[in-house]
């Protein structure tokens, strides 16, 4: 049975998964710290190692499942990201519970990088869009339901819960992977690996559209870095209310994505870049010149219209940049794809931290006056917008993609 149904169920587990690996665990933090007598600098470990390995491989990871077969390193990442899993809910100490997260990062990568890739592979080309808005969708879901799943886990069954509940869908995963996806014959290594990404570099289009993914991902962390000192600093709210409000995006992302799929389908993916990134950019300046009165609901609505617009434009331009990329070099390019929004997030909350610091005029803003942090919002949220922009202008000047060659 390899019908584009099951392979999405498939494709939709495995993009499941990482996202889940990610927020699952920051809500174990301050446990983790208690059980292992361990400092907090040294248990960030848990989510940095897990991190630092999925963005370092994803690249290569796509690019060997050019060279050796999609799916055997899709089955391969998710067997190795499941059986890491099963070794940290068993890990005895926090060095081996960080040499786990690494090692299940490695599968991650493979599971980011080759789910995308395998789009191309199992859905009619005229429902590409509509296939990159579920795993959008998918990913969203894990982002959202992580952390809660994380604490209602470890209220129950203590923080070994957090990764032992996993195994089950790691297993199911690898089975379904095997059992669906396509298998076609992997090609000799010859070399090609630079000539190709060269080639993938030198495509202006295709270059255009990772970078504006970088750039706009670099911009959502402005919600995440931004968001809890604006609520709790301006508006007042406890940090239970600042968590029910941040998940709102999270939320509205999830329910977004499959709709923004279609779309692109049914409009054009150019068309539908332009609109995500003109509803980015509206809304962060419209948090950028918001008033504290305009209270909670102020504040959620603009949001909404954020993480919405980017789902549309996650589901446009993941579709835009695969669409016509050759068998050969889908891999690599997913691979790229997820780089480009990994090094974004990062890059984006440093500098979108800097900015909001500066900006308030304090080094310590948990202590800054509401004036001061307001004031920090306005010109993180401007620099935000002005981002959003600098990509908008740079994608309405490309021309069409040109195929990888």
């Amino acid at each position: 049975m390899r019908s584009p149904a099951a392979a999405l169920t498939a494709l939709s587990l495995s993009m499941l998964l990482p996202s889940l690996g990610i927020s699952i665990a920051t809500v174990a933090l301050p446990t983790l710290s208690s059980a292992f007598g361990a400092s907090f600098p040294a248990v960030q470990w848990v989510v940095i190692a897990y991190l630092l390995t999925t963005t370092a491989l994803v690249v290569v990871m796509g690019r060997l499942g050019d060279l050796f077969g999609r799916r055997r390193l899709l089955v391969g990442g998710a067997a190795v990201f499941t059986a890491a899993t099963l070794l940290c809910g068993l890990a005895p100490s926090l060095p081996l519970l960080v040499a786990g997260r690494a090692l299940q990062g490695v599968g991650a990568a493979c599971m980011m990088a080759l789910t995308v890739a395998f789009v191309g592979e199992t859905v009619p080309k005229d429902r590409t869009g509509s296939a990159m808005g579920l795993l959008g969708t998918m990913s969203a879901i894990g982002t959202a339901t992580g952390p809660a799943l994380g604490g209602l886990l470890i209220a129950v069954s203590g923080w070994r819960a957090i990764f032992l509940a996993v195994v089950p869908l790691g297993v199911v995963a690898v089975v379904l992977a095997h059992r669906v996806l396509p298998a076609p014959p992997p090609r000799p290594a010859s070399g090609r690996t630079g000539a190709a990404l060269r080639e993938v570099l030198r495509d202006k289009g295709l270059a255009t559209g990772l970078s504006t993914s970088a750039l706009v991902s670099a911009v959502m962390m402005t919600t995440l870095v931004v968001g809890p000192f604006h609520l709790s600093g301006v508006l007042g709210l406890t940090p239970v209310l600042v968590g029910a409000v941040m998940s709102a995006g999270p939320a509205v992302s999830a329910l977004t994505g499959v709709p923004a799929g279609r779309a692109t389908d049914r409009f054009g993916t150019r068309a539908m870049v332009v609109a995500g990134l003109t509803g980015i950019a509206g809304g962060a300046l419209v948090l950028a010149f918001l008033p504290p009165a305009a209270g909670v609901a102020g504040y959620v609505l603009p949001l909404v219209v954020i993480t919405a617009s980017y789902a549309v434009f996650q589901a446009a331009n993941n579709t835009g940049v695969m669409k016509d990329v050759p068998a050969r070099d889908r891999g690599l390019v997913s691979g790229m794809l997820t780089l480009s929004r990994n090094l974004g997030l990062m890059s984006g909350a440093s500098l979108m931290g800097a900015i909001f610091t500066r900006a308030a005029g304090t080094g310590d803003v948990t202590a800054a006056a509401a004036e001061q942090v307001a004031r920090g919002t306005r010109w993180t949220f401007v620099v935000a917008a002005g981002l959003v922009a600098v990509g908008l202008a740079a994608v309405l000047r490309s021309r069409s993609r040109v195929p990888v060659a």
